[in-house]
C-alpha cells in the first residue's frame, strides 16, 4: 500500500509522537529541525486538515501571561495518526530492504 502522508504531514506526526506540544512549538520544529518555514495560515491549515483526518486532536488552553489571558493551541497525536506513521515507515523499509538487499 503507498503511503497517504504528505512529508509535512509526516513531519508533524513524528513530532508529535515527542508528546503534546502547541502550535507554536510544532511550527519552530518545523523550521529549525526539518528546514519548513510555513505561514501562520499554511501551518494551521496543515493542522487543521490533520485534525480532520482524526491523526491529531486539538485544543484551546487558556494561559495569563503578565496579567493578560491568552488562548494556546495545543495538540497531541492519536492512534490514527501513529498508524498511520507506522505504515509510512514499514513501506519505505521494504523498498529500503529490496534495494540494498536485492528483493530481500
Amino acid at each position: 500500500m503507498l503511503p497517504t502522508l504528505t512529508h509535512l504531514q509526516f513531519y508533524v506526526l513524528s513530532i508529535l509522537m515527542e508528546g503534546q506540544k502547541t502550535g507554536r512549538e510544532v511550527r519552530e520544529m518545523l523550521r529549525t529541525e526539518h528546514g519548513q518555514k510555513k505561514t501562520l495560515a499554511a501551518f494551521y491549515q496543515l493542522m487543521s486538515r490533520l485534525e480532520d483526518s482524526d491523526l491529531i486532536k486539538g485544543w484551546y488552553e487558556s494561559k495569563h501571561i503578565d496579567g493578560v489571558t491568552i488562548k494556546e493551541r495545543r495538540y497531541e497525536i492519536l492512534g490514527a495518526g501513529v498508524r498511520a506513521l507506522q505504515l509510512q515507515d514499514e513501506f519505505y523499509n521494504s523498498i529500503r530492504r529490496k534495494v540494498v538487499f536485492g528483493g530481500a
